[in-house]
């Protein structure tokens, strides 16, 4: 966390002189959602972002999940030549087209009710949209025939549907309102021309493919990259004594709820008011970013201030230059605005090792695993241990 200070688009952390407290989060990536994907039924993310336990498998409703899995064993059907595909990759364009269609209904078959419609895209500057999309489907999958709109989970405009839709659900309708229709229609779509998705430049063509937006595709590769590293469990076969004290308590915590200020040496704690969005952690029993690491040091006999660009200072520091790999178990992890300017750094977290640190992210998420690359500002580490 850090010093009394507001930024736009991205989560910071303000200190609270009269109560001697300060709080941090940081979003994995900013919230881009296009005309093709801005719903009118509510499911847009605030800058709070959705999910309760972000980039966690848990937190996807199962068939949704069962949906993503499916898509990935049927996908070489259709694109034989693809490979790489993954449930993760699925799952972060769910993500931010539909939230995993939080909310609605999906039945065993599949059929996500009541169906999910984007703004009408007229061009009237609704959602963001400024162009105009012509009817191509006499509303046999949007609803209306007197224009465009992106449908389903995955939001697909009819006439995308239309050349990549197939059935999955063997009932010989390809449905973009169907998770495992869509899901499937998302992997074929995402796996066009036999791409390699294991390769991070062809797997940024195909997300940028699926909406033209520098910011779109960096907010999806964020979920991927959560919640790839959600699924990897820790590796702790070589870490013992102390390191292995503080990486044991910071996972202990996993799914406690952020709490904006909360968290100190004894624990998890009521937070204060409030984030630079309005979010309290006043009735919120929980951690921030800096509350976190205080605990799990704490039970290593280390008392740690409670300010994220202070912990910077504890320790031997491990410049940001020489890159993640300079990384040990049980190092601090910060993110700043000025990478270099220790002063702007406003996020802490607990590196585990393999790319993966354990955070209290933001406020609406819980503690959880995530890829060190999952947030920008990389400022480097401090070695405590």
């Amino acid at each position: 966390m850090k010093r009394a200070r507001r930024r736009l688009g991205r989560w910071g952390c303000v200190s609270m002189l009269l109560l001697f407290t300060a709080v941090c989060c940081a979003a994995p990536v900013s919230n881009a959602i296009s005309a093709y994907v801005a719903l009118q039924t509510g499911l847009q993310d605030d800058a709070d972002g959705g999910i309760a336990g972000g980039g966690m498998a848990a937190d996807i409703p199962a068939r949704m999940l069962a949906a993503y899995k499916k898509a990935v064993q049927q996908v070489g059907k259709y694109v034989p030549k693809c490979q790489g595909m993954r449930w993760p990759i699925l799952a972060g364009i769910a993500r931010v087209e539909s939230n995993h269609a939080v909310g609605r209904n999906i039945a065993a078959g599949g059929d996500i009710r009541p169906k999910i419609y984007g703004v009408l895209l007229n061009g009237s500057g609704a959602g963001g949209n400024t162009t105009v999309f012509p009817d191509t489907d006499g509303g046999k999958w949007d609803g209306t025939a007197s224009g465009e709109r992106a449908v389903g989970p995955f939001q697909f405009l009819p006439s995308t549907w239309e050349g990549v839709g197939e059935d999955a659900s063997g009932d010989k309708t390809a449905d973009p309102h169907n998770a495992d229709d869509a899901a499937l229609g998302a992997a074929v779509y995402l796996c066009a021309g036999g791409r390699d998705l294991t390769k991070r430049a062809q797997l940024k063509a195909a997300i940028l493919q699926y909406n033209h937006s520098g910011e779109y595709v960096a907010n999806v590769l964020g979920w991927i990259d959560q919640y790839t590293a959600a699924v990897k469990d820790p590796d702790l076969k070589n870490v013992t004594g102390k390191v292995r004290t503080v990486i044991e308590a910071a996972l202990s915590q996993r799914g406690v709820p952020y709490s904006w200020g909360g968290g100190n040496a004894k624990g998890k704690s009521t937070g204060i008011c409030c984030s630079p969005s309005g979010k309290s952690g006043e009735n919120i029993k929980g951690f921030d970013c800096s509350g976190l690491t205080v605990y799990a040091y704490a039970k290593a006999g280390i008392q740690l201030p409670r300010l994220a660009a202070d912990q910077a200072g504890v320790g031997q520091r491990i410049p940001a230059s020489l890159g993640t790999g300079a990384l040990k178990a049980g190092d601090l992890v910060f993110y700043a605005d000025a990478p270099g300017r220790d002063k702007t750094i406003y996020h802490v977290g607990i590196y585990l090792g393999s790319g993966q640190m354990v955070n209290a992210p933001r406020p609406g998420t819980v503690v959880r695993l995530d890829a060190v690359n999952a947030m920008s500002g990389y400022a480097g580490g401090a070695r405590l241990l």
